[in-house]
């Protein structure tokens, strides 16, 4: 028989207040203090609190579809139109299976009601659509909806109902069936409608598909898993909708490939290497109205994870991680936490990207091949310390890192590390920056390189507590740019290759540290100055011609040197057999400035420091130090 939906207007009141308070309020993130889970090992953030369920109360609506078979739990009435003509449906207290074997139309299931005891099964051989209307079920015996047929299911959330589904800890499993969730399909799931989902998944998965998942638009709340929030095989695609999650396995984990190109992400994970997004092929994110906020609370967890290839081309990003690096005694390495890592390669080409993290050893992007950024934002922060296991296997926290090449080539980097031994941008190979604007704070190296550093344009500021500021163990070539860099005291510097090449051709250069590499003569074509001694707790330098009086460089140094530091300067201002006067201290009014280089300002002058002449490519002037430390 058909079943009228229709509620009174007090329930449709309540049903708007609570929703309004339990979604739209839910904060996926509370900061709070650690309780001693040896999982959750950032002491500023406390245990995730279960925000409870709240009352269900239904609104369903009448519906009118074509090809409509209805389920109501409350009252335990169907409406089957198709009864002795390909659908079946039988009721064991609550336990509902439908069994179709048409295969010429596309059947709608429609439910709604509540059961503190039931469960929906469905099998059949041809696509249909599920909708959800206002329904609760709750199966202490196994998976709340179970569907045994592998084609396409479109899921259908009412506008302005609220539905929850719910588990149990332990399923009564039957032989040759899956059920590894909350909502299982053997088919593709699409989910549409503006309606709320809230499921718990207290077996294993919330949602699992062994097909694919795709989503555009409603709201889906996994308050609880404790596996996977979401589950797909072949694909998850996310093209609009809210998604919030709360698990202890990955938030979204597929064996396939997973773009997400619009829609606003919630994801917290609890436990060991409960990773965010986890993709074993590509992950692809885009779109301006694409939102996520990930954070990952178990050690070595990873807010994204892909064993192919990662792609950023807009977007904005929040993403954090606050778990310590262990040591796998069984793999025998040292795995970290990230906020970003992937096996392949990296691509960013817009967007805005925030990255934290906390963790010992902890890393903001973490990449096994090349890394390209050519646009967008990008802000990473460690605060972590170093991870020791023993003498032979330890790890420090970095802001970014690439085994490969890594490149910049615009944009904006922002990068601030605090931690024992943690650098900033470090590259295994190749690292060049030829536009956009990177500014680095670090502990250690603000930038590294194994095999060489180029620059050949951007604006480029790097400041080192311990080290040096740019330290390549190869070769270093400087070709445009306006590059300032702050090194620690000596032996540190603020340009650091050794003994090995160290080439330019163009730029701004402004170095400052306990010492410096200098310049190889032979392969610059743009004049150098290196003033060693430069006295204790100086401020402010300019530089300007003795004949003429013209400015050449007015820089007000970005930390301050207990002991005698050293300048190297390179900039087409200077040119050959010309004489020049270095003045320190003094004072700086109007103009700009890039972390103390200023353009167009006025410089009251301080003391004659000494004078110079051009004579040769690579100008020394000053007492000479033991030469600028590096390692590898």
């Amino acid at each position: 028989m058909k079943k009228n939906f229709l509620i009174t207007g007090m329930l449709c009141a309540a049903f708007f207040c609570m929703t309004a308070c339990s979604g739209t309020d839910h904060d996926p993130f509370p900061e709070e203090n650690n309780t001693g889970n040896s999982n959750n090992t950032n002491e500023e953030e406390e245990d995730y609190v279960d925000p409870g369920d709240d009352t269900l109360v239904t609104n369903s609506q009448v519906l009118s579809l074509d090809n409509m078979v209805e389920i109501d739990f409350s009252s335990s009435t169907f409406s089957n139109p198709f009864e002795g003509n390909g659908v079946t449906i039988s009721n064991n207290n609550g336990h509902v299976v439908i069994t179709s074997t048409i295969t010429d139309k596309e059947l709608n299931y429609v439910l709604s009601g509540i059961t503190n005891n039931g469960s929906v099964k469905i099998y059949g051989e041809y696509k249909f659509g599920l909708v959800l209307n206002g329904v609760g079920i709750t199966n202490p015996k196994g998976a709340a909806i179970n569907i045994q047929c592998g084609k396409k299911i479109t899921v259908t959330v009412v506008d302005k109902t609220n539905n929850r589904l719910i588990d149990s800890e332990n399923y009564e499993m039957i032989d040759g069936e899956d059920m590894k969730g909350t909502f299982f399909s053997e088919g593709q799931l699409n989910f549409y409608g503006n309606g709320s989902l809230e499921i718990r998944g207290k077996y294993k998965h919330a949602i699992c598909t062994d097909d694919y998942f795709r989503i555009y638009e409603g709201n889906i709340w996994i308050k609880e898993a404790a596996s996977d929030a979401i589950h797909a095989k072949d694909y998850t695609k996310i093209e609009g909708g809210t998604l919030t999650t709360v698990s202890n396995g990955e938030g979204i984990d597929c064996d396939g490939y997973i773009e997400i190109n619009a829609g606003t992400l919630d994801i917290l994970t609890l436990n060991q290497k409960g990773h965010g997004i986890k993709s074993g092929e590509y992950i692809s994110i885009q779109g301006e109205n694409t939102s996520i906020v990930a954070s990952v609370r178990g050690i070595a967890s990873k807010c994204i994870n892909a064993t192919g290839d990662v792609t950023i081309s807009s977007g904005t990003l929040n993403l954090k991680t606050s778990g310590n690096a262990y040591y796998d005694t069984d793999d025998q390495d040292t795995s970290s936490s990230a906020a970003i890592k992937c096996d392949g390669n990296l691509f960013i080409d817009g967007g805005s990207i925030t990255i934290k993290s906390t963790g010992s050893g902890g890393k903001g992007i973490n990449v096994d091949g090349t890394l390209t950024i050519n646009n967008g934002t990008v802000s990473v922060t460690t605060t972590g310390g170093q991870y020791v296991y023993d003498r032979n296997n330890d790890t420090a926290a970095k802001a970014i890192k690439s085994d490969g090449n890594l490149t910049v080539n615009g944009g904006s980097i922002v990068i601030s590390t605090s931690g024992v031994e943690a650098e900033g941008l470090e590259s295994k190979a190749t690292l060049k920056i030829t536009g956009g604007t990177v500014e680095i704070e670090a502990y250690d190296d603000c930038i590294n390189a194994s095999n060489h550093i180029e620059i050949n344009g951007g604006n480029v500021y790097c400041k080192s507590t311990v080290n040096d500021a740019i330290d390549s163990n190869g070769t270093l070539t400087i070709t445009g740019g306006v590059i300032i860099t702050a090194g620690a005291s000596s032996p540190e510097a603020g340009f650091d290759c050794d003994q090995s090449r160290f080439s330019i051709t163009g730029g701004v250069i402004i170095g400052i540290g306990g010492d410096t590499s200098s310049p190889t003569s032979s392969a610059c074509t743009q004049y150098s100055v290196i003033y060693k001694g430069m006295s204790a707790n100086t401020q402010i330098v300019h530089i300007e011609t003795t004949s003429e009086g013209s400015e050449v460089l007015t820089f007000q140094l970005p930390k301050t040197y207990n002991s005698s530091s050293t300048l190297l300067f390179s900039s087409p201002l200077l040119k050959s057999n010309t004489g020049y006067t270095i003045y320190t201290g003094g004072s700086i009014s109007g103009g700009t400035n890039f972390h103390g280089y200023y353009t167009g300002a006025t410089y009251n002058k301080g003391s004659s420091a000494t004078t110079f002449t051009t004579s040769s490519m690579v100008t020394s002037i000053g007492s000479m130090g033991g030469g600028p430390g590096g390692r590898p």
